[in-house]
């Protein structure tokens, strides 16, 4: 696992280099993305924290996130199938970016208390929850926080896996959770009938992981649920503006043929798993 240590944005670059130029022996700032608040000596080739030494960062760009890779500062970003990043808000806990496409919301809300309330509506207090689609892992930590008996997470990108080793704000190792760097799409034939209370599913967008939203995974799903186990799904509105296609109406028709009583929430669905499949509002 990643060592969780320093980490810079911009906005952390500029008050350490500002502090040095005032001539401040200390200066207060968050090295963890806002999680807590850190005093660090400040000198002129260098500033310390808890023992060690660091250099002033080069060049440090706005929307990146610097870690320390032992001899310099290295962007958290990583190019294999496609460019994922680590980006910073103004809230604190990070979003993250694939190819340019950020991930989470961050414009009216921090993604961090967007997961609260979604997780919310699932009630995981005591609950054994399907986590279908893990990202930085922020659905999880709010599980966790609010009592869930366990967490059995799927995600299949091992670059965004790496992301959440370095991200403060991703949940660290619990007995309650249980990730699999796997595809859920093809993992969740392996899991028994009616193993779990509730499901928080929060796929990519339809064009880039249709198969996340299909006929036969809202069957899977189904399967996997307890009668009476409640689902947040999100949707977004992708292509409403453009093409007039109503994905949210779509998804709800399909849980519905699965076996779903759904209702609109937000920018998703909510939904409860009856013992018979059924169309129609809660």
């Amino acid at each position: 696992m990643t060592p969780r240590g320093p980490l810079l944005t911009r906005t952390v670059h500029e008050q350490l280099s500002a502090a040095r130029r005032a001539g401040a022996a200390h200066a207060l700032v968050s090295l963890d993305l806002g999680r807590t608040q850190a005093t660090v000596a400040i000198a002129q080739e260098h500033w310390s924290h808890a023992g060690r030494s660091f250099p002033y960062a080069a060049t440090c760009r706005e929307r990146t996130v610097y870690m320390w890779a032992g001899d310099d500062w290295q962007q958290v970003s990583r190019f294999n199938r496609g460019l994922i990043k680590l980006v910073p808000t103004s809230w604190g806990p990070p979003t993250f970016e694939i190819d340019g496409i950020k991930m989470l919301p961050t414009e009216q809300v921090s993604p961090y208390e967007d997961a609260r309330s979604k997780v919310a509506l699932v009630e995981p207090a005591g609950k054994r929850i399907l986590d279908c689609c893990a990202g930085l892992g922020y659905f999880a930590a709010w599980c966790l926080q609010s009592g869930a008996a366990e967490v059995v997470s799927f995600e299949k990108n091992p670059d965004v896996l790496w992301l959440r080793e370095v991200n403060p704000w991703s949940p660290g190792p619990d007995v309650r959770l249980r990730l699999h760097a796997a595809d859920v799409v093809e993992a969740i034939g392996t899991l028994a009938d009616a193993a779990f209370d509730a499901v928080l599913h929060d796929p990519p967008r339809f064009g880039i992981a249709g198969e996340l939203y299909s006929q036969a995974f809202y069957d899977q799903l189904a399967r996997v649920m307890r009668p009476g186990g409640r689902l947040f799904h999100y949707t977004g509105t992708p292509n409403r503006l453009t093409s007039g296609r109503d994905v949210p109406a779509e998804v709800a028709a399909r849980l519905g043929r699965a076996g779903f009583r759904t209702q609109p929430s937000g920018d998703g669905i909510v939904a409860v798993r009856l013992r018979q499949p059924q169309v129609g509002p809660f």
